[in-house]
C-alpha cells in the first residue's frame, strides 16, 4: 500500500499535481460513504481525506459543516469512521488521511485512537487544532505513530 509521500512522489514524477479529495464520514449516509471513496478513488483521487464529525467544527466552511452536522444526525461517530475505513480498504489501497479535531480522539483515547487508524487503513491525520508547536507530547505521541501528521 503505498504511503502519502510515495504517492506524492509517484505523481510528481510523472508530471502531475497530486489530487486530494475529501468526504465527511456519514455524509450523505453511512452506507454512502464507502461507494463515494470507491468513487473518488475511481475517478482519479490520489489521496483521500475522510473527515471525522465533529460537534463544533469552527475551522470549517459552511459545506463541511453542514456535512458534519447530517453525518453526526445520521449517527457517525469515530468508531464508525474507523469501520467505514475499514470496508473501504478492503478494495482500495489509495492513501487516506483521517480529518479530525483533536477533542474527539483525546475522548476516543488519542494512542488506541492511532494505533486503530492504523490496523483500519489510514496512512495519516490531519488535525486542524494543533499547529506545530501547540502541544508537543501531543504532536510527539502522533509522530511516534505509524501515521504520517498531516499539517
Amino acid at each position: 500500500m503505498p504511503s502519502i509521500s510515495d504517492r506524492f512522489a509517484e505523481r510528481r514524477s510523472e508530471g502531475r499535481a497530486t489530487l486530494v479529495q475529501s468526504v465527511t464520514s456519514g455524509f450523505p449516509s453511512r452506507s454512502a460513504t464507502v461507494d463515494v471513496l470507491a468513487s473518488l478513488a475511481e475517478a482519479g483521487g490520489d489521496v483521500l481525506e475522510l473527515g471525522i464529525p465533529f460537534s463544533d467544527p469552527l475551522a470549517d466552511g459552511p459545506t463541511i459543516q453542514e456535512a458534519t452536522f447530517r453525518a453526526l444526525e445520521g449517527g457517525m461517530t469515530v468508531e464508525g469512521t474507523l469501520e467505514l475505513l475499514g470496508e473501504f480498504r478492503r478494495g482500495s489501497d489509495t492513501p487516506i488521511v483521517l480529518f479530525s479535531y483533536l477533542n474527539p480522539l483525546l475522548r476516543y483515547g488519542l494512542e488506541a485512537f492511532l494505533a486503530d487508524a492504523e490496523q483500519a487503513g489510514a496512512q495519516g491525520v490531519l488535525l486542524t487544532d494543533v499547529p506545530t508547536g501547540a502541544d508537543p507530547q501531543v504532536e510527539d505521541i502522533i509522530l511516534t505513530s505509524a501515521l504520517a501528521l498531516i499539517r
